[in-house]
């Protein structure tokens, strides 16, 4: 500011000298040479002080866009990241005992099954996210839930990624839902369907988690077509133990398009393994425990419609996954010292269709199918649950929800589930309430 009035008043002077000289000059022709020296010399004295006035101004320049770079980038690093919470409860109604459940063919993680039945609060989650700076953004997802009248809490996802690395690369580090699949990087209140695919009851016990890190690339093709790796700790089921390296590690790819302007779709291949499980804890009355290796192989496929891409009034969303799971090593019941060589192939698909009718409410049907066929001693697969004796567990589900905005959905859902030889009819009635700031969701 001081610098602009100062050249703001010294031009003026240097003008008005100007303009008395020239005014001088025509109204008398003595001593030309000396006003021409004069008018030569003030002009001489603005153009230096226009140059001295620019290079101020440039300084400043400068400096405003120094302070305006530290100025953002601490707005980015404040403390002030987007949160949200979803609020989930459910009504549920079983035929058969929910504590009895089992899916003939596969050792069941300690957190998988049927929910309580009647009304009961399910998980809601807490999420705080904020881009960190120009180069990272950061993300932490916390699960409340009520266990036998006592609130539980769980780190669901706390994980940054990067931003602008260029050349469609992506790190992602933390704890994170895994690549695998389609479904499982998706959170529970984004599924369709209240509860999950059977297939990712028996493999994952429900989603698969990953402490670790994930690269994943968007390659320079004329459709998109994602290719990406993870390693990590190994600690989450279906892997288990403490690991000084890589405890398991996954590889996946992704490619898709559009067709015209009313259709889409995806497709997706992922192999996950890990080459030394450590004790592996299932349900089961004599504490199951599996150590040895572990590699699924999956395969997914998603088909969107909607007229003319305007998804408000119609849409219809196909979707379908198959994996196939192979073990070998030691399965031991640890309540009486009992082992067995383990020998596992289990499989199971899932697909589903989601309709949306009208503004508002969606349908929805999908059927389930799993299938085992696991080698060893007879007692201790049937003790772990992996004797299926031939049975082949499936369900039928149709569902039908009213979202009267984008912000909240209640749901009704019912399921005939064969997993065991007795049919469960089962009913469930879900509220879901979105408060906050909420991202959109991967395709």
């Amino acid at each position: 500011m001081n610098s602009a009035l100062f050249f703001v008043t010294s031009s003026i002077l240097l003008l008005l000298q100007l303009s008395l000289a020239e005014a001088r000059d025509v109204s008398t022709d003595t001593e030309p040479a000396a006003q021409s020296q004069d008018q030569q010399q003030l002009k001489q004295q603005l153009d230096q002080l226009q140059h001295d006035y620019d290079q101020r101004l440039s300084r400043i320049e400068e400096r405003l866009k120094e302070t305006q770079k530290a100025t953002r980038t601490q707005k980015a690093n404040t403390f002030n990241p987007g949160i949200s919470l979803i609020l989930n409860g459910t009504f549920s109604s079983y035929e058969n005992d929910p504590d009895n459940y089992q899916l003939p063919g596969f050792a069941l993680s300690n957190e998988a099954g049927l929910g309580a039945e009647g009304f009961t609060l399910d998980e809601s989650e807490v999420t705080l996210g904020a881009k960190v700076d120009q180069l990272f953004y950061g993300q932490a997802t916390f699960a409340l839930a009520d266990d036998a009248g006592e609130t539980s809490i769980e780190t669901e996802e706390a994980y940054f990624q990067t931003l602008g690395l260029g050349g469609g690369l992506t790190v992602k580090a933390g704890r994170f839902y895994s690549a695998m699949g389609y479904l499982n990087e998706k959170h529970r209140h984004a599924w369709d369907f209240i509860d999950a695919p059977l297939v990712y009851r028996g493999l994952f016990g429900d989603q698969l988690k990953e402490d670790g890190i994930q690269l994943s690339l968007i390659l320079p093709t004329d459709h998109y077509f994602l290719i990406g790796a993870e390693v990590g700790n190994g600690v989450h089921f279906p892997s288990a133990g403490n690991h000084s390296g890589v405890g398991d590690w996954l590889v996946f790819a992704n490619t898709g398009g559009d067709v015209g302007f009313s259709h889409s779709w995806q497709l997706g291949i992922s192999h996950w393994q890990a080459d030394d499980v450590e004790n592996r804890l299932s349900q089961g009355l004599k504490t199951p425990s599996y150590s040895g290796d572990s590699r699924i192989d999956a395969l997914d496929i998603v088909y969107k419609w909607a007229p003319d891409g305007n998804s408000e009034q119609r849409n219809l969303k196909l979707q379908a996954e198959f994996f196939n799971r192979s073990e070998n090593g030691l399965m031991t019941l640890e309540d009486t010292a009992q082992s067995s060589s383990y020998d596992g192939s289990q499989n199971g698909w899932y697909v589903e269709a989601v309709y949306q009718f009208i503004p508002q409410w969606k349908t929805g049907v999908r059927y389930d199918y799993t299938d085992s066929s696991n080698s060893g001693s007879s007692i201790v697969l049937d003790d772990s649950g992996l004797l299926a004796n031939g049975y082949t567990p499936q369900r039928v589900s149709v569902m039908l929800a009213w979202l009267p905005s984008e912000f909240s959905r209640i749901r009704a859902q019912f399921n005939r589930d064969e997993s065991t030889a007795e049919t469960d009819n089962q009913f469930f009635v879900q509220y879901t309430m979105a408060m906050g700031a909420h991202g959109a969701h991967a395709y």
